[in-house]
């Protein structure tokens, strides 16, 4: 009933910038959050930032004053990475949560999208 699309994803310079992007869709009536995940090469999923509603944002300290999440009234969220790190190479996921028009909450994920970071 959800779904979410990310986008932006690819190889990237150490020290370069990159934007990633993720649009959410479907049967939803709010939205109380949104959030950046990523999983290195055999490593766990873990938080990179998040949003609320309110526009308070939480970072990682390992991306703390490089990324920047944001978004839009249109159900997009996006991190913008700069100064990237050869330690920032994962698959990004977006998380989205909320409630339905049924009223049923709704705790998301997007399909992931790769970002390398490598001279």
């Amino acid at each position: 009933q959800v779904q979410l699309v990310e986008s932006g994803g690819g190889l990237v310079q150490p020290g370069g910038s990159h934007r990633l992007s993720c649009a959410a869709s479907g049967s939803i009536f709010s939205i109380n959050g949104m959030g950046w995940y990523r999983q290195g090469p055999g490593k766990e999923r873990e938080l990179v930032a998040t949003i609320t509603s309110g526009d308070s944002t939480n970072y990682a300290d390992s991306v703390k004053g490089r990324f920047t999440i944001s978004r839009d009234n249109a159900k997009m969220v996006f991190l913008q990475m700069n100064s990237l790190e050869l330690e920032d190479t994962a698959v990004y996921y977006c998380n989205v949560q909320g409630l339905l028009y049924n009223r049923a909450r709704f705790y998301s994920w997007g399909q992931g999208t790769q970002v390398t970071v490598s001279s």
